[in-house]
């Protein structure tokens, strides 16, 4: 799948869902907004935006061959596997990164239970103060709310697809004393740590594109209900 069908696809898709999540938020201006407007009507959109993430980043090139997401070796270890690659040693490289990419593409999915709790318990200050808010107050939100139970849950996925490739135990030796000397962040210097923080930054950039689509352009989504809520925000 190529970018332009990926961003469209994605669009497309969370735009529609977004679509039904807004039926009962029909005011003309932020303050009209009733407290079931507000919460239950976006905790609808909330939970569909983000089985739409799921949908687009958990399936088999959902992160390898989307370039915003994908994950590469970081630092200088990027410039070292180039170097490798004339060597002779590139396919050895290119396992790493798959397997980086598709543990991020596995992990995903198991963040479903956590990202549907978080908004099962948005209160209606929550609901307004998204509603209110900049162009990334829904991605700061699910940010805020899971990151950290995500980070936790997504480890042992990385750590057994990772795992399953021979030079992640010398990339985390490697990263370690490239670490002590300042040649990569220490929390870069390991590999299932790295590709943990990765695989959660991928899934709020793409919940985070929508949304300033959205918020931007709501007449573009075709929808008047979007049109109407989001262009009283403005």
């Amino acid at each position: 799948m190529n970018r332009r069908q990926f961003n469209s696809s994605t669009s497309a898709a969370i735009g529609l869902l977004l679509l039904a999540t807004y039926q009962h938020a029909r005011a003309v201006s932020l303050k009209d907004l009733t407290e079931g407007d507000a919460s239950q009507g976006l905790k609808t959109a909330l939970e569909k935006g983000a089985l739409a993430a799921i949908g687009v980043l958990g399936r088999p090139d959902g992160f390898l061959q989307n370039a915003k997401v994908r994950i590469p070796l970081p630092g200088f270890l990027e410039d070292a596997g180039k170097l490798l690659k004339t060597f002779g040693q590139g396919k050895r490289v290119d396992e790493l990164v798959t397997a980086m990419n598709r543990a991020a593409e596995t992990a995903v999915p198991m963040g479903k239970d956590l990202l549907i709790n978080a908004v099962k318990s948005m209160s209606v200050s929550d609901a307004k103060k998204i509603l209110g808010g900049g162009d990334t107050s829904v991605t700061s939100f699910f940010a805020e709310k899971t990151r950290a139970p995500l980070a936790v849950k997504f480890l042992p996925v990385v750590t057994t697809a990772t795992e399953k490739v021979g030079l992640a135990d010398k990339y985390n030796k490697v990263a370690a004393k490239a670490a002590e000397v300042g040649l990569i962040k220490r929390e870069d210097a390991n590999i299932q740590q790295y590709v943990t923080g990765k695989t959660l930054d991928g899934l709020y950039i793409v919940i985070g594109d929508e949304e300033k689509k959205i918020r931007q352009d709501p007449v573009g989504t075709g929808s008047e209900i979007l049109k109407k809520v989001f262009s009283s925000l403005k």
